[in-house]
């Protein structure tokens, strides 16, 4: 197993994939955000519980496709072996029924959830099918799975990446590379906060009544 993974995440971070009783024997990750002092809490949080591992923080917009290229192309020479993708930026604005979505919204959710996941894959599979290894893990929804009323753009975005990641799987069949998909629940993060553009009670209402899911729940193998 080579040792390079990229964590690509919004500013609603869900979890990070670090599965338990994983090998972190001289591997390094790659965190990319819009907001790095995020992951910088994440970086330290890594280093404390895995010292050995070495970590590489950028500051990145998935939604520009020219920005992505160019973090790609000037990383530092030991972390471009990347060979783990999690592409995990995903976001959702409004509980707007599709009547009432403005463009703006939509053009957002779609440039974040599915442009982006499509830009970074294009610009780190090349490697990955160059060097015959390597695995993308596509974060989704069961929201792609199953619509649900005032979630219309939101759940095409997450349709789109189960579709993608399907097509994906069949074009590297014939290859060594591995590609996967998590479909996540409800999980008590930031993504209703962003929902509803700050507004803490309405978030804090999405939840009550039930158990929603933690990110450790998903990262974690166990």
């Amino acid at each position: 197993m080579a040792e390079n993974e990229i964590d690509e995440r919004c500013d609603d971070d869900v979890f990070q994939i670090q599965p338990s009783g994983y090998s972190y024997d001289s591997k390094k990750e790659i965190l990319a955000a819009r907001r790095v002092e995020r992951l910088d809490a994440i970086r330290q949080t890594i280093a404390t519980k895995y010292p050995q591992v070495a970590i590489h923080v950028v500051a990145l917009d998935v939604r520009h496709k020219q920005q992505i290229d160019q973090v790609v192309s000037e990383l530092p020479e030991s972390y471009k072996h990347i060979d783990v993708l999690v592409n995990n930026a995903g976001m959702v604005l409004g509980l707007d029924h599709l009547v009432d979505v403005n463009e703006e919204e939509f053009d957002t959710m779609f440039a974040t959830n599915v442009k982006g996941l499509v830009f970074l894959t294009q610009a780190i599979l090349p490697g990955m099918k160059a060097r015959q290894t390597g695995h993308i893990i596509n974060i989704g929804s069961v929201a792609g799975k199953q619509s649900y009323p005032g979630g219309s753009i939101y759940c095409a975005t997450k349709h789109a990446v189960d579709a993608i990641t399907k097509a994906l799987t069949y074009e590297l069949v014939d290859t060594p590379i591995r590609v996967s998909q998590i479909c996540p629940g409800l999980v008590d993060t930031e993504f209703s906060t962003v929902r509803f553009r700050g507004d803490k009670e309405k978030a804090d209402n999405v939840y009550k009544g039930i158990q929603p899911l933690v990110g450790q729940d998903i990262g974690n193998e166990n």
